[in-house]
């Protein structure tokens, strides 16, 4: 228990902060469509980038580029918003599922902060309070994008209005051009 609490507020700390995954989520648990889909993908990360590390150098230009293409894509929605109805009826499964994937395995902080990070900090516990820390990491990651996913109906009200749909792809956006920018720059 000692590691497990550090582990959770550690990653609880990474994750909390909007950014791609998080619009997305919130997007889609706005919409109420394959929210559960969302959730689960946006869990799954690592292994692959652990393995081959100079992978991570292609993913985050691959990132940046994809990261650009999204603002771009909220930018245009920005200019002509929908209601949430009208938003979240146009999303298929595979459209939501290729999203999710390439803003999980397209996205270098994931592998930043997952990896690098938290997986540094976890093995500085000893053998047994990585894996204990490891495991506060997950569940702090699985709370987290559960509350959103599905909490996110909560705003339903406030997004049926086409001008916060405005609001919300616009601060997108400029998420997605900031992170894309220090995916280039450093």
């Amino acid at each position: 228990m000692t590691y497990l609490l550090p582990g959770f507020l550690t990653m609880a700390s990474l994750i909390v902060a909007i950014g791609a995954q998080n619009a997305y989520v919130l997007r889609t648990g706005l919409a109420r469509r394959h929210v559960g889909l969302v959730v689960a993908g946006v869990l799954g990360v690592g292994g692959l980038v652990t393995a081959h590390p100079g992978l991570l150098t292609v993913v985050r230009w691959v990132g940046a580029a994809y990261l650009v293409g999204y603002g771009l894509l909220c930018l245009r929605n920005a200019r002509h918003p929908q209601g949430l109805e009208a938003d979240g009826a146009q999303r298929s499964r595979s459209g939501v599922l290729a999203t999710v994937v390439a803003l999980t395995w397209l996205n270098p902080h994931v592998y930043l902060d997952t990896v690098l990070l938290v997986g540094s900090l976890a093995n500085q516990h000893g053998a047994e309070g990585r894996w204990w820390f490891a495991a506060g990491a997950a569940a702090a990651s699985l709370a987290w994008f559960t509350a959103l996913g599905y909490g996110a109906r909560l705003l339903a009200p406030l997004f049926a209005r086409p001008s916060t749909w405005r609001v919300l792809d616009v601060a997108i956006a400029l998420v997605m051009f900031t992170i894309a920018a220090t995916l280039v720059l450093g």
